[in-house]
């Protein structure tokens, strides 16, 4: 079953590569979708694939990259669009 996953995580999540390590985990398990940095510094994305891979890229997010220290990942699911192609930072 499909899945889409909209987060906000928070802590120390800019400036340690949480961005670019997001997008190589949804690479890796054919996740679609974005992340970009947010200017109250924390960290939004949007996930969507396959139910089983989102809820794998959502548990990252609540850990983020080694050099991140996550506080809070507050998860919203929403209904599946299939409007990504791949997944990008912006």
């Amino acid at each position: 079953m499909k899945a889409r996953a909209h987060v906000f995580i928070s802590g120390r999540v800019q400036g340690v590569f949480f961005r670019s390590q997001t997008r190589h985990e949804a690479k890796k398990y054919s996740v679609n979708g974005w992340v970009r940095n947010l200017p109250d510094d924390r960290v939004e994305v949007v996930f969507e694939g396959e139910e089983e891979n989102v809820r794998r890229l959502v548990e990252f997010c609540r850990r983020g990259p080694p050099a991140a220290r996550v506080a809070r990942a507050e998860v919203t699911w929403e209904r599946y669009s299939g409007e990504f192609r791949d997944f990008e930072i912006r």
